[in-house]
């Protein structure tokens, strides 16, 4: 996955060092990204020792660790611990990724964990995905038909294979936040998970709004921020390929009388 350039540790002020208390041999440093915005705390950094002997092996285990036993006051968002909800997002060794997926034995030396780049911290590893949202449900992320639902909306087996790797997505946000394009301009374009979606629903060969769908997303901040960086598809913890989906609506785009 692509490396994200996160601030240096020198340019936030150092925090609370947390040592262990378990006596345990078996120690791992982890830094973790702390701040309360309601306060006029400056943004930090504490660092925990681990007791790995008693640790289980993705990174969510360790950030519930320091929660239940070290310390409660950590901030962070978490639900299913099976890489399905996408709640557990954030940035661990300068990568974006799902915590409750992420085996903390594949980062070597200290353990660094961020919120997700480039967001309004709301508190500690929780990002402000308002606008993310906001921008989803612009797209109108459900099926439009003017046919009355007196029996199944029947599809068949190979348009339905069209959808595969389009309605995976978890909405997690590591895409859209390792995207350059998203980072400036976040306000207008939609980003790479909120096309991923609108592409979703464009090919549906269920849906009746296709040609209006296109219109919504064929404006130059909303699609054509879009320069192929490829962040977005080396960060999909879900192994899909926004990039690809942006380009097929271009595709769509240019061979239209749209």
């Amino acid at each position: 996955m692509v490396q994200i350039n996160l601030p240096e540790n020198s340019k936030i002020q150092k925090g609370k060092y947390y040592k262990d208390k378990t006596g345990s041999k078996n120690l791992r440093k982890v830094n973790v990204y702390r701040w309360d915005p309601s306060t006029d705390e400056k943004p930090r950094i504490d660092t925990y020792e681990i007791d790995m002997d008693n640790c289980p092996s993705k990174v969510l285990d360790i950030l519930n660790k320091i929660k239940n036993e070290i310390d409660p006051s950590l901030a962070y968002r978490r639900s299913c611990a099976h890489g399905v909800c996408g709640s557990c997002a954030m940035n661990m060794d300068g990568k974006n990724g799902l915590a409750c997926t992420k085996s903390h034995a594949e980062i070597k030396g200290d353990i660094n964990i961020y919120p997700l780049p480039h967001l309004k911290v709301l508190k500690d590893l929780i990002g402000d995905l308002s606008t993310l949202y906001k921008q989803y449900e612009s797209v109108q992320p459900w099926l439009k038909t003017s046919k009355k639902p007196e029996k199944e909306n029947l599809q068949s087996r190979e348009d339905r294979s069209k959808l595969d790797g389009l309605y995976e997505c978890i909405m997690c946000a590591c895409c859209s936040t390792s995207c350059p394009s998203y980072w400036w301009n976040g306000d207008k374009y939609l980003g790479p998970a909120v096309l991923l979606q609108a592409y979703r629903w464009i090919i549906d060969s269920r849906d009746e709004d296709r040609k209006e769908r296109l219109k919504k997303v064929a404006d130059e901040l909303k699609l054509y921020r879009c320069h192929t960086i490829m962040n977005c598809t080396n960060a999909c913890p879900k192994g899909l390929n926004p990039a690809k989906a942006i380009a097929e609506i271009k595709k769509m785009l240019a061979t239209s009388n749209i």
